[in-house]
């Protein structure tokens, strides 16, 4: 469920017209509900409901400080993935010891940032980082509190980029060395072993990969604390997906989630953290886009929007489906069409959708991405001299500008021309 809804023939977010928004702000942005921002989280906090437990916002998915406070606000810690989104956490109010640091490439400057801020812990994917984070945190004078990443190489049968949890992908350290792994994290006087980590993928729509990979993790529990390791938090990561064609079977609700966590690992008394992101942001975004032309071809129709492949790229890098609606609602029974949706950059891969039906559209009209909250506006970028574009948040009847889109002298005087030019 969202807070997108058609009243009286025009798309709302929450109490605000989308047209009055684009009326303020110019076309294509993102906008994103505060409402259903808030209930996704609450989902997730009310499924593991008697559970000590932290829900972690991934906030890769979508990161505008905005987002961050509003979820902080409601009681959500932070998974991040960079020195960069650790900073941003910070900037938003959250303290460290909500701050969980993942990622396979933390460098010595980002996780000695880290350790002088605070942190809750670093989810470790690997033996030299294990090392790097020791020597650090013996240089500063600290413990450094550690999970490691196991990988249970689990199928998560989702789309092959974002596929976390098999032997063959770059994360965590396999599952068989998990006694080797912990006995020497066990022997460095920088680091304390808390608990374990594992994360098998994203967008996974049912709830088998994650039963076979928490079974793997409460194994692995009891043997490490017959090793003598105090396992008393577990990091189960994100990965629930959201319903991007709702014509299709929805995925597991957080609450089927949430009784799942706890058949298979409730019975080891382990804090619980999870790190969704996806669901959380995801269907709370749209990115509202105009028609520049409509183009006849050959054998086709084209939909030619001022939107484009490096404002959303997941349908170029993902072949990810997003339903578009026109922001004006169609009359009942009329009759649509099939069009190729396209942006303007001058790239084939820039094409949102292929004879998707819709209905009449002129130049001028809006239409609006579903589902484009999250692993949108973070990985947009300026390709072809086309500025980011704004991130609006709505809150009831008010919206504001949570990032303004640059304008081309700004874009430009960043760079720097060499004196001998």
């Amino acid at each position: 469920m969202d807070h997108f809804l058609y009243r009286d023939g025009a798309l709302f977010a929450e109490d605000v017209p989308i047209s009055e928004i684009a009326a303020a702000v110019g076309t294509p942005f993102y906008v994103y509900s505060t409402a259903t921002l808030l209930r996704h989280f609450k989902l997730f906090d009310d499924a593991l409901e008697g559970t000590d437990h932290l829900v972690c916002y991934a906030m890769k998915a979508a990161s505008n400080q905005a987002i961050l406070k509003t979820l902080a606000q409601a009681g959500a810690g932070m998974d991040v993935v960079s020195g960069g989104e650790y900073l941003r956490a910070k900037a938003a109010g959250v303290p460290g010891d909500k701050i969980v640091f993942s990622g396979v490439g933390k460098t010595a400057d980002e996780i000695r940032t880290a350790l002088t801020g605070g942190i809750r812990q670093f989810n470790v994917e690997s033996e030299p980082e294990m090392e790097v984070i020791n020597a650090v945190a013996l240089e500063l004078g600290v413990i450094a509190p550690i999970t490691v990443r196991v990988n249970p190489d689990v199928d998560a049968k989702t789309h092959a980029k974002i596929a976390t949890g098999k032997s063959e992908n770059k994360f965590g350290i396999p599952i068989s060395r998990a006694s080797e792994v912990y006995a020497r994290a066990a022997s460095l006087p920088g680091l304390e072993v808390i608990g374990i980590d594992v994360h098998i993928g994203s967008q996974l729509t049912e709830l088998e990969p994650f039963e076979l990979a928490y079974n793997k993790v409460a194994e692995l529990t009891e043997r490490l604390r017959a090793e003598g390791h105090n396992i008393r938090r577990l990091d189960l990561g994100g990965g629930l997906g959201i319903p991007y064609n709702r014509s299709n079977d929805a995925p597991p609700l957080p609450v089927e989630y949430g009784a799942m966590i706890q058949k298979t690992l409730g019975h080891l008394g382990c804090e619980i953290e999870i790190e969704p992101g996806r669901l959380i942001a995801g269907n709370a975004g749209l990115m509202v886009s105009k028609v520049i032309y409509v183009k006849s071809g050959e054998d086709r129709d084209f939909l030619i929007l001022d939107g484009a492949m490096n404002d959303l790229i997941r349908p170029a890098m993902y072949e990810a489906h997003h339903d578009i609606v026109a922001v004006q609602e169609p009359e009942p029974g009329v009759e649509r069409q099939p069009y190729d949706i396209v942006g303007p950059v001058c790239e084939t891969g820039d094409t949102f959708a292929k004879q998707r039906n819709m209905p009449p559209l002129a130049p001028g009209d809006l239409v609006a991405f579903r589902s484009a909250g999250a692993y949108g506006a973070v990985m947009s970028s300026e390709y072809n001299t086309r500025p980011l574009i704004p991130e609006v948040l709505v809150n009831g009847d008010q919206f504001a500008v949570i990032r303004e889109r640059p304008s081309f002298d700004e874009i430009i005087n960043r760079d720097t021309i060499p004196e001998w030019l």
